[in-house]
């Protein structure tokens, strides 16, 4: 070793370069999000959603409304602000029986249920489209997770990160981008319409507000929709951000089928043991076969025929190769009749399980072959 080496080989720290990827251990996430990890996902809160939705559908809403429903409004808080003024002498009459204090609040409690009366249809549309606008993006699945308080909200760093990030430039953008399109469209609708709005001098009030209500209207509409188009472009960049940082890397998926579908190498030893145990209960049911037919060296197929248990003959063990070689074994170690029948023996081994009943198809074949065994036995 060099001296110098070895002089600073104190100093030299152990580093693990993988820390240093810009997606942590496991590599970068260049796989898809599965269906867990997107469920996982929605239970805490986390959705595709822009906001701008729900706030430029009610907007159109809102002036929806102002434009059919302005007129009657205004006609109700007329008729409202007229109850409320002649009654006004009750609050200051002091020789009344109920007192001017009960009048002021019986007036002013009739004029605040009015007002919310008038206002309701409002609210209910409000109401309506902030839930549709919210269904239409992330569908039904409501979750109080996110306003459970979180600790890693208060950590400063945190809140750097999020004020200096990629997202909020992209804020900063469309806020800017919305700027300058209301301040487009409202510029060149009033410009298109400075004349009638020089004339205001000339008309009655009543006119000159009814003007300004109608301006005031459709300008909104037309900011309204300018909204929308905004709000679908930034829904489509929401959806395309959440399905990148919903990302995974390989060994993230890896793992996740793992934990969601058990250990390859667990499941295939609980297959191995399962196998292991069906053919131990298959051997040990082979002393009652009452006979064996062979491939010869290939398959082995051992059948019991017992009207009491089942209407035809049924399998109740059958191997390949090695197993078929023990089957033939433990049949010879029980006096159990061998019969070498090629095309019988592949036929059930390929169409029959162990304690399946032999289809009607091999009925003949099989007849055959247990009554060439029971002549043999005496048995007939």
């Amino acid at each position: 070793m060099d001296i110098r080496e070895d002089y600073l080989q104190p100093y030299i720290i152990s580093l693990n370069l993988q820390f240093f990827a810009d997606d942590g251990q496991g590599g970068e996430k260049t796989e898809p999000a599965t269906q867990k990890k997107l469920d996982d996902a929605r239970k805490e809160g986390q959705v595709a959603k822009s906001k701008e939705i729900a706030s430029g559908l009610g907007l159109v809403a809102l002036f929806l409304i102002l434009k059919f429903w302005a007129a009657t409004m205004g006609r109700q808080f007329l008729e409202l602000f007229h109850a409320v003024y002649t009654r006004i002498p009750e609050m200051t009459d002091l020789t009344g029986g109920t007192g001017p204090s009960t009048a002021a609040t019986q007036i002013f409690r009739y004029a605040a249920l009015r007002t919310l009366v008038i206002l309701l249809p409002i609210f209910i549309i409000g109401y309506l489209v902030a839930f549709i606008s919210d269904y239409i993006q992330v569908q039904w699945k409501p979750t109080a997770k996110p306003l459970k308080p979180k600790l890693s909200k208060l950590n400063p760093l945190n809140g750097f990160k999020r004020i200096f990030s990629v997202n909020s430039l992209v804020e900063l953008i469309k806020s800017i981008i919305k700027i300058f399109l209301i301040g487009y469209v409202a510029y060149s609708y009033l410009m298109d319409r400075q004349n009638d709005i020089l004339l205001l001098y000339d008309v009655s009030l009543v006119q000159a507000v009814a003007f300004i209500g109608e301006t005031v209207i459709n300008l909104g509409l037309r900011i309204s929709l300018l909204f929308m188009i905004v709000a679908f472009a930034d829904f489509a960049y929401q959806k395309f951000k959440f399905a990148k940082d919903m990302r995974m890397t390989k060994q993230e998926v890896k793992e996740e089928f793992k934990n969601q579908e058990g250990n390859p190498e667990i499941k295939g030893r609980i297959r191995q043991k399962m196998r292991e145990a069906s053919q131990r209960r298959m051997m040990q049911a082979l002393p009652q076969a009452d006979v064996v037919i062979t491939n010869p060296t290939h398959y082995a197929v051992a059948l019991k025929y017992d009207q009491d248990i089942a209407p035809a003959p049924f399998v109740i063990a059958k191997g390949e190769d090695y197993l078929a070689l023990k089957i033939k074994e433990v049949a010879k170690e029980y006096n159990i009749e061998i019969v070498e029948n090629k095309p019988l023996a592949r036929m059930l081994y390929a169409n029959v399980n162990i304690d399946d009943q032999v289809p009607p198809e091999l009925y003949s074949a099989v007849a055959d072959v247990l009554a060439y065994v029971y002549h043999i036995q005496g048995r007939i």
